[in-house]
């Protein structure tokens, strides 16, 4: 079985995108999600072309690798494929040897589902990293109303989503280099390839302010939608605003005839596992990822 190895090019970025799609089931693993390209589109087009890598038979694509910075990858592989001895010690030889697709320095990898992958990463000498929860919560009713104003975000608001977001994660002085930079990310993820599968939502107290963000993104019609990133102002926490803006995600994913609404976080993240049990949303058994051990690289 030849397997090819490729980057694409942004040409080449809609089979990708729809292998993702087609990949996604209610009750499957959340695998890279097409939305998680969406998301990483902050950085362009051309650049989340180049951090994919692809895994090709016969010009079919089989896996999908998102490098999420030098030293993580976020993998998906087609169901029929997660099996095939031959393509999993292809993924396995390549993301084991050092430089090949990761740093030399440092190697993650996150493969939830990719049983026969992981464990000949294991038997490579990799080790098994943080624990995550998988939350999914099914659309097949009305999501109730969250209580708050719910407003999808068109570039002329880019600004008030991108200060709460950045509360939320950054937690630092937002300053006007720092607006202008994140705005024009965030214009640039909006005017790109993947974000007509996409809204944003803010929530706004009764005061008018803005108090928690969300983006949410459909795999189309009847398959699960990704919820990714959510996040409470600051200044704004322990009001149950995070809860609100869950909720108005689910709703907006039901909207856009997502089957069912998808959401990771650290096991370790309390707060995070709380707000998605209170939206309604069930947990899954954890996974981790895997973690290239001390022990170094054993050759292919």
């Amino acid at each position: 079985m030849s397997i090819i190895l490729s980057t694409p090019s942004v040409d080449e970025l809609p089979p990708a995108v729809d292998a993702l799609k087609r990949w996604q089931h209610d009750g499957g693993p959340l695998q890279l999600h097409s939305g998680d390209l969406g998301w990483h589109s902050l950085r362009g087009a051309e650049a989340t072309a180049a951090d994919l890598r692809m895994w090709l038979h016969d010009g079919v694509v089989h896996a999908i690798g998102l490098l999420d910075g030098p030293e993580l990858v976020r993998m998906a592989v087609a169901p029929d494929w997660r099996d095939d001895e031959a393509l999993a010690r292809r993924l396995a030889a390549d993301l084991d040897a050092p430089g090949r697709v990761l740093d030399p320095d440092g190697a993650t990898v996150e493969a939830r589902g990719a049983q026969r992958l992981t464990q000949l990463l294991l038997a490579r000498g990799w080790e098994r990293d943080e624990p995550w929860t998988t939350f999914h919560r099914c659309l097949s009713d009305p999501v109730q109303d969250c209580g708050l104003r719910i407003e999808t975000i068109e570039s002329d608001r880019a600004e008030v989503w991108v200060g709460v977001h950045w509360s939320a994660f950054r937690g630092s002085p937002f300053t006007d280099a720092d607006r202008r930079r994140t705005v024009g990310r965030w214009l640039a993820m909006a005017g790109g390839p993947f974000y007509a599968d996409a809204r944003c939502l803010a929530a706004f107290d009764q005061g008018g302010e803005a108090v928690a963000v969300a983006a949410v993104w459909s795999a189309g019609p009847g398959r699960p939608g990704l919820l990714e990133p959510m996040g409470v102002h600051q200044s704004h926490r322990g009001h149950g605003y995070g809860t609100a803006i869950t909720l108005a995600a689910a709703a907006a994913l039901r909207d856009m005839g997502s089957s069912s609404a998808s959401v990771c976080v650290e096991s370790s993240n309390v707060g995070a596992v709380a707000t998605y049990a209170s939206a309604g949303f069930t947990p899954s058994a954890e996974v981790t990822d895997l973690r290239r051990g001390t022990a170094g690289w054993k050759a292919s």
